[in-house]
């Protein structure tokens, strides 16, 4: 039987018993759909079985669970050593090589946990069939009986069997051209014949093909661009030099198959096809690097879908090569793995800078889908709906990275800032630069217009380098100037300014602490940035063990490191609103708990004061603003549990978080609309907008409500 591509209606039911491991859903509560299931899909693509475990949960048992259709390519066998037992056991040195066995046995486990998520019974069965992503080139495809909108496509590439050491036959080898062709290992047992091996252009087509056979609205990879290892390993200098590079911290495959989702997608797009789709990169083993981001209740159940992977219980699934992978076992929060399941972070960290008011008043909102940024307007100043979305800026000559931050300048003209990653093709280096653009109207259809991109460039030169740029945090000072904040490849802070958003300055470094710095970067991401009434810049990173905070000496000098907060790490990005003061305050999560913390100045010398609200569950950035600017409310908006937004604007002793809104990607929107309300805005799962308003200035949010879809062309 062929497994249809969408089950819209389809839903998930609680466990209610069953013959393999039961769960229970702490951390995972299922949220709101932004829409109905056949109005959304999902396509997550990892190297690993175990990656989307991993890296890209709770969101991935959230889309799950949604009931809208949810696809996993895993692009690799992962046949490692072919020995299904953890190094340092007694069976471990025992155990006959068996790759292809091996293999069969991690994708029994990532079945077992996707039943888990799916139905609360890992042991629920599932259908195999063939797939043609491309004629003559077959895949398995995997589909759960009782819940067939959850699929998984195995394409079984050879993977590259070490971390870093370079390998010619590997995703890495035939991205960098080491290879022509990287053969397949197909599991044992498959009843698919697999093609023998993938060029470039067939694999990058593939996975085009996978994009077009979904449809996504969101689309989840690994990370791109990950963090560099502190030093050169002897493998790599001694490697062939076509196979030479910068080490990084992250698994080869890891990286490899996200470059080739990035490839897959500029040509699937650049060819106009595909409804509207965010995009989500995912750290993999770097987030043993950063605090982690997840409270006890999502860590357990991340530990109990790890369990199934790992075939803890021993069950059988009636498959003699094992059904799962024994290297994870019980020992998903041990070693390694303790900070991969206690931590999930994207590589874009957000930003809740994406909503501007228009000169004539009416709000504007801006995201990016489909590697171009797409714009939606109020039909009316401070009233519902909201229309859109439309196309407002040519391409940036590459598909830009999945975040745009808007800075509005006194006249009233809105100023876009993103970044943008250029493949190394057609003669291209491979590298990453920061863009700009200046609106250069409103058109007669009530859209802002904007006009040609331009580069900021990075604060590294070398290209290799400025792969790891971060995503820029802009603030706009009382003369006119922007100034433009981006981590750079060693992991410190830099800013570049320019009058008017405009005749930019050069990259200046601001100091970082004294005495000996990590092995590693300093700064992972997620900075913010402000400038206060009197014109000094604000700066704020988390780090490992802290938050830092440069301030300038004097209104638009380079910032300078502030004495230590004193604040225990956040665990995830920081915000940056008005203190009421004069000053700043720092909006995180703290780690390990996901709990809102307001951080404040505490005097001279003195560490920062800490308000902690209610905890609210989730993971990520918390959007704040300062209503009416410095002394207003202070509005909050962050991810819940069952990934919905949840707004607060409550600044009593005890503040209390409203109602949950629909489930979303990204970090809300804040701003506020022409009779002084707050809003908030999201980018739902089905890649509309969604806004909820206050119904008057201090009261409580309103209805989230979509936008009302119109084609770029009709007169708002």
């Amino acid at each position: 039987m062929a497994a249809p591509l969408a089950y819209g209606g389809w839903q998930w039911l609680a466990p209610q018993g069953g013959s393999g491991t039961q769960g229970s859903s702490a951390g995972t509560t299922t949220g709101k759909p932004a829409s109905a299931a056949s109005e959304q899909s999902y396509l997550h693509v990892i190297a690993h079985a175990d990656d989307g475990i991993y890296f890209m949960n709770p969101d991935l048992e959230q889309s799950i669970r949604s009931g809208a259709l949810s696809v996993t390519v895993c692009m690799t066998s992962g046949e490692s050593d072919g020995r299904n037992a953890a190094p340092k056991t007694p069976q471990f040195k025992s155990l006959p090589t068996d790759r292809p066995g091996f293999a069969r046995a991690r994708i029994n486990g990532l079945r077992a946990a996707h039943a888990l998520m799916a139905t609360g019974d890992d042991n629920s069965p599932w259908s195999v069939e063939p797939v043609e992503l491309l004629p003559g080139f077959r895949s398995e495809l995997h589909y759960l009986q009782a819940a067939p909108h959850v699929q998984l496509i195995y394409m079984g590439l050879c993977e590259a069997r070490y971390v870093s050491v370079p390998r010619p036959v590997s995703m890495r080898g035939l991205w960098l051209g080491a290879i022509e062709q990287l053969p397949t290992l197909p599991g044992t047992g498959s009843s698919v014949r697999m093609p023998r091996a993938y060029t470039r252009d067939q694999l990058t087509d593939a996975l085009a093909a996978a994009i077009a056979r979904v449809n996504p609205t969101v689309i989840r990879t690994l990370d791109p661009t990950p963090l560099h290892a502190p030093r050169e390993t002897v493998a790599m200098m001694s490697a062939p030099t076509i196979l030479r590079g910068l080490s990084y911290l992250d698994h080869q495959d890891h990286t490899a198959s996200a470059r080739f989702m990035q490839a897959a997608m500029e040509r699937y797009w650049g060819a106009g096809k595909g409804r509207a789709a965010s995009v989500s990169n995912y750290f993999g083993y770097p987030t043993n690097y950063t605090p982690p981001s997840l409270d006890a209740a999502t860590t357990r159940r991340t530990a109990q879908l790890l369990n199934a992977y790992g075939w803890v219980d021993h069950r059988d699934c009636g498959d003699p090569s094992g059904c799962g992978d024994l290297k994870v076992g019980p020992n998903g929060l041990k070693a390694g793995g303790a900070g991969w399941a206690r931590g999930t972070r994207t590589r874009a960290p957000g930003t809740s800078r994406w909503l501007a008011p228009l000169k004539d008043g009416r709000l504007a909102a801006f995201a990016v889908l489909n590697g171009a940024v797409r714009c939606w307007v109020e039909r009316a100043a401070g009233q519902d709906p909201w229309v859109g979305p439309f196309d407002v800026v040519g391409s940036a000559g590459s598909p830009l990275d999945p975040q745009v931050e808007v800075v509005r300048h006194a006249d009233g003209t809105l100023q876009l800032f993103a970044t943008r990653t250029v493949l190394p093709f057609k003669g291209n280096k491979h590298h990453k630069e920061l863009v700009c653009v200046l609106q250069s109207g409103v058109g007669a259809d009530g859209v802002p217009k904007f006009g040609a991109w331009s580069s900021l460039g990075t604060p590294d030169a070398n290209p290799d380098k400025s792969l790891e740029t971060g995503y820029p945090a802009t603030a706009l000072a009382p003369d006119g100037t922007v100034h433009v904040l981006a981590r750079n490849w060693a992991g410190d802070v830099a800013m570049r300014s320019g009058r008017g958003g405009k005749d930019w300055g050069p990259w200046q470094l601001l100091d970082h602490p004294p005495g000996k710095q990590p092995p590693h970067p300093l700064v992972v991401e997620g900075i913010d940035a402000l400038v206060d009434p009197s014109g000094r810049i604000h700066v704020a990173a988390p780090v490992a063990k802290t938050v830092l905070h440069w301030v300038s000496p004097a209104p638009g000098e380079l910032p300078k490191l502030s004495p230590p907060t004193g604040v225990t790490p956040a665990g995830s990005a920081v915000s940056l609103v008005a203190d009421g003061r004069g000053g700043a305050s720092a909006v995180y999560r703290q780690a390990g708990t996901a709990q809102v913390a307001v951080a404040s100045p505490g005097g001279p010398g003195a560490a920062w004061k800490v308000a902690r609200r209610t905890p609210a569950g989730g993971y990520g950035r918390v959007a704040a603003y300062r209503l009416g600017g410095n002394g207003g409310t202070l509005v909050l908006a962050v991810r819940d549990d069952g990934g919905r937004v949840v707004p607060s604007s409550d600044e009593s002793a005890q503040p209390a978080w409203e109602s949950p809104g629909v489930q979303f990607v990204g970090i809300p929107g804040a701003a506020q609309d022409s009779s002084g309300r707050a809003v908030l805005a999201v980018l739902g799962t089905d890649g509309q907008l969604y806004a909820s308003r206050q119904t008057r200035p201090g009261a409580r949010f309103g209805e989230w409500a979509p936008a009302a879809k119109e084609s770029a062309g009709s007169r708002v």
